[in-house]
């Protein structure tokens, strides 16, 4: 099995498009559970913060299908991914189109080379 290095804003890109796809077939709850926060990255262990416990079962029943996305998207199949219940998490969520921008630069930074490039507006 690979185990190939990767860092944390690989492993937030694939996130983003794991939940991107759910959301696209319609897994509305799931895809709004995997952007309620940024998991952290140790090593090969991926940490999600969920605000309570219903969240956290309800994860659970994705979290199989989404860490063998993940080992294979990044090629390492050491992932795991924990679940930590946390009651104080605070959903945050883009609004504007800034705040969106904003967030998508946080996982990639290469997007602000992007948009100077091509001398784009957000």
């Amino acid at each position: 099995m690979p185990t190939e290095a990767f860092n944390e804003t690989d492993m937030l890109l694939q996130w983003s498009k794991y939940a991107q796809r759910l959301g696209d077939k319609g897994h509305k709850i799931m895809e709004s559970l995997l952007l309620i926060g940024d998991p952290k990255l140790e090593g090969t262990i991926i940490t999600h913060e969920l605000p309570n416990e219903g969240s956290k079962i309800e994860f659970e029943t994705e979290k199989y299908e989404l860490l063998g996305y993940l080992r294979g998207k990044l090629h390492n199949h050491d992932i795991m991914i924990e679940v930590v219940v946390n009651e104080k998490v605070e959903n945050k969520f883009a609004f504007t189109p800034l705040d969106k921008y904003n967030r998508l630069n946080e996982i990639n930074p290469n997007l602000e080379l992007l948009k100077k490039t091509f001398d784009l507006d957000i």
